[in-house]
């Protein structure tokens, strides 16, 4: 922790590089932990249900799952998200780059974050393009139509999608303007996301996640805690 605090301390462009483990201690659970979504059992697997293909083809399914599981609106920041909405006023983080879809970063006060894998508070009709509220979604029942008829669609990146390339490009301009990097939460086995950190050239890479990661030879310092405990310590 004492070299934790020192790397913070004299550094004043940190990017934050978080996964779902960043979340967890608000209660949303991750998803390839042992206790984590995918290790759960359904019919169908979650992996399957949050794919493009399965979307359209089985959208009522899609979304009793996705209102069941992705949609926790009641979720507040935790420790980790309000100590980078802190240090982003501060004028010492640069961005957040996170491959979570829950607002938590925002909703702590975080402006600049770049949401890999887009986010639930975005929705839009396939047809006409007319966005609509997360508690639309929740509240609606079966298919969410659209005024004009057509089907909405959540603005997350399913499996089978693509990465948006302006926050692509946005996140690597960060990741590689960064004097350290905090990577947190993250198994850094989601491609093409984990493969970021190649982007790094700055002084000071740190990782912070419960269990090893295939970075962790190639990191200055790692902390197997959770990531909102290491974060409120400093």
């Amino acid at each position: 922790m004492a070299t934790l605090k020192e790397l913070v301390d004299k550094s004043s462009r940190i990017v934050f590089f978080g996964g779902a483990g960043v979340s967890t201690e608000s209660g949303i659970p991750d998803f390839r932990s042992q206790d984590g979504l995918y290790n759960q059992k359904y019919d169908v697997p979650p992996e399957t249900i949050l794919s493009d293909t399965y979307f359209y083809a089985h959208p009522e399914e899609f979304y009793r799952f996705y209102r069941d599981k992705m949609l926790p609106l009641d979720a507040e920041p935790n420790a980790a998200h309000k100590k980078l909405a802190e240090w982003e006023r501060a004028g010492k983080l640069l961005a957040v780059v996170t491959q979570n879809i829950d607002g938590l970063h925002q909703k702590a006060g975080s402006k600049r974050v770049f949401e890999l894998h887009g986010s639930v508070y975005r929705n839009h009709c396939l047809s006409c393009g007319k966005s609509y509220s997360a508690e639309y979604i929740k509240e609606s029942t079966g298919v969410p139509r659209c005024s004009c008829g057509g089907l909405i669609k959540p603005d997350v990146v399913l499996y089978g999608e693509q990465l948006e390339e302006k926050t692509i490009l946005g996140a690597i301009r960060a990741i590689s303007a960064a004097d350290l990097l905090i990577v947190a939460g993250t198994s850094l086995t989601v491609y093409p996301a984990a493969g970021f950190l190649q982007y790094f050239e700055g002084e000071h890479l740190v990782l912070i996640n419960r269990d090893p990661t295939p970075w962790d030879g190639a990191a200055e310092l790692v902390i197997h805690q959770k990531v909102g405990e290491v974060l409120s310590a400093l």
